[in-house]
């Protein structure tokens, strides 16, 4: 009885890992005929024959893309997006969380805060009111305007803190038995022990600001402080590139498609490059930050 039923549990485990191999080699169809467009001839990728390799290989759009200004421009202002979104989302998401995760005893006002910000995040007030409000502080067509808004994600503090409070007590104690106040507590303590969510919160940080295309689209008048994701995006509803220069002659070679393609995947590498060096603490970010102890 134990004998078949230990076979019949290793089915059951190569069955679920068969099934969850395919899922994930599956995810990589859209990535693979992206980048085997974005290779492909014009007759080919208008005729729609392209599929997971590339007909008529060539390297004309990527070409095209390494003297098209507007792309970099777009490419400059999402890199400088993040670094100063990233940078100011994991200090304050760190400086919210850490007395967020105190006890009402060491921060009396602590429920009050926590119920402030799960109000602010479930009730959205809308567009309009998010737009005026930015507007008013003369943000338009600004940098600013990208990074401010979401300067505190308020579903990375509530990861961060959970994952605070998880920390054992005695940790704490014998800091602070030892002298240290609050700052050196978070800066000695917290901090490094903290890795997978700080990963965590980081690889959110990163992503979402990299991804995001609306805001770019509402808050920017001059079509030169587009981020990369709201200048594709652009792309892709106008269906054709833009000439530049004396480009003609090759752009006649290329197919809104083809070049499309390309720039969709040269936006995806930073954050594949980025990914792998974060992935192994993502799990586990997200598991003991989750749960409330």
């Amino acid at each position: 009885m134990f004998t078949s039923r230990s076979k019949t549990d290793r089915i059951i485990d190569w069955l679920i890992t068969a099934l969850l191999l395919a899922a994930g080699v599956s995810t990589l169809f859209p990535l693979v005929n992206t980048l085997a467009i974005s290779l492909s001839e014009k007759a080919a990728v208008s005729a729609g024959i392209v599929g997971f390799w590339p007909v008529g290989f060539n390297l004309n759009s990527y070409s095209y893309i390494l003297n098209d200004d507007k792309f970099w421009r777009a490419f400059g202002v999402s890199v400088l997006r993040v670094l100063l979104g990233g940078s100011l989302n994991f200090a304050l998401t760190v400086l919210t969380a850490f007395p967020l995760s105190r006890s009402t005893r060491a921060f009396p006002g602590r429920n009050f805060f926590m119920w402030l910000f799960v109000f602010g995040m479930i009730l959205n007030v809308g567009i309009v009111p998010w737009y005026l409000t930015i507007s008013g502080y003369k943000l338009i067509d600004n940098i600013w305007a990208l990074v401010l808004p979401g300067a505190v994600p308020i579903w990375s503090v509530i990861i961060l803190m959970n994952f605070f409070r998880s920390i054992p007590k005695e940790l704490d104690e014998a800091a602070r038995i030892d002298g240290s106040n609050p700052w050196q507590l978070l800066w000695s303590v917290y901090l490094p022990t903290s890795l997978p969510a700080l990963a965590t919160i980081t690889l959110f940080s990163i992503v979402g600001h990299w991804n995001s295309f609306f805001d770019g689209l509402i808050l920017m008048n001059n079509p030169d402080n587009y981020p990369l994701q709201t200048y594709i995006q652009q792309l892709v509803i106008a269906d054709r590139p833009a000439l530049h220069g004396g480009q003609a002659q090759m752009l006649a070679q290329l197919s809104g498609n083809t070049l499309n393609a390309a720039k969709l995947f040269v936006a995806m590498i930073p954050i594949l490059l980025v990914y792998p060096f974060l992935q192994r603490y993502f799990i586990r970010g997200i598991m003991l930050g989750a749960v409330k102890e």
